[in-house]
């Protein structure tokens, strides 16, 4: 049975992209079977992942609704050698479309319910807000991985997010934790950087990962290409942190 992370975060441009898609491939590269969804109306994921989100006919959008299945839209993605539910602009109109449906909050839970054994773990990708798609990827994660850089208004945003992640846990699901948190782009030699990544493992201790994923310029080439950074640039240091995330995260839940 699958173990379904959120990654998650209301602050943009903490790398929850660049998170979802390289540790789906690193996951996958040490023999994972994985399922990375994409529940982002921007579509990044997608594109990251070598997927032209705009020529697409069937996509997270239609899931949601109930009109295809997950074995309608997944996609296999080489070379990441995982599955992809992508997503597009399309997207952003669900959110309204949800409103008048029946459980709207478990529309993601309830289609995924389905592959579940299909997978070893399922990752999904949540937008940069607290809205009802980003309550649709929480109603159905497990736990929730949190990137974040360590920087002044962080640990401000990371107070609101762990509060919705608590009222989620009281009304919706209740088995729900938060996985780990995740320092990205991380300058050792900022020194504020440093203060607040001390804080962070004061107030939430083992549940810090030991991980850290750099700053590098390989991470930030190979959405360009399609690529995750494993297959763009093996030996960078990016690829090498998000491998290790990867092996810290089987070894949790042993």
């Amino acid at each position: 049975m699958a173990r379904i992370l959120a990654i998650a975060n209301q602050k943009g441009g903490v790398g929850k992209t660049t998170t979802s898609i390289n540790l789906a491939a690193s996951l996958a590269s040490i023999g994972k079977r994985v399922l990375l969804v994409d529940l982002d109306p921007q579509g990044n994921t997608t594109m990251g992942s070598g997927v032209d989100k705009r020529g697409l006919a069937r996509t997270v959008y239609q899931l949601l609704l109930g009109e295809h299945t997950v074995a309608d839209v997944r996609l296999s993605v080489s070379p990441g050698k995982y599955d992809l539910i992508p997503a597009n602009q399309e997207l952003a109109g669900a959110e309204v479309e949800m409103v008048s449906l029946g459980h709207r909050e478990a529309r993601l839970k309830n289609a995924l319910q389905t592959i579940q054994v299909d997978y070893d773990f399922i990752l999904i990708d949540c937008p940069p807000a607290l809205n009802l798609l980003t309550l649709n990827g929480l109603c159905a994660a497990h736990a929730v991985i949190i990137p974040m850089q360590c920087e002044y208004y962080a640990l401000e945003g990371l107070s609101d997010l762990v509060n919705t992640i608590k009222r989620v846990r009281m009304g919706f699901n209740p088995s729900i934790k938060i996985e780990g948190l995740l320092r990205t782009m991380f300058d050792p030699r900022n020194l504020l950087a440093q203060q607040v990544s001390d804080q962070l493992k004061q107030h939430f201790g083992d549940k810090v990962y030991q991980t850290i994923i750099p700053r590098n310029i390989r991470l930030s080439e190979a959405p360009g290409f399609g690529l995750p950074v494993l297959y763009h640039d093996k030996q960078s240091r990016g690829a090498q942190a998000y491998c290790q995330l990867a092996n810290e995260i089987l070894a949790t839940a042993d």
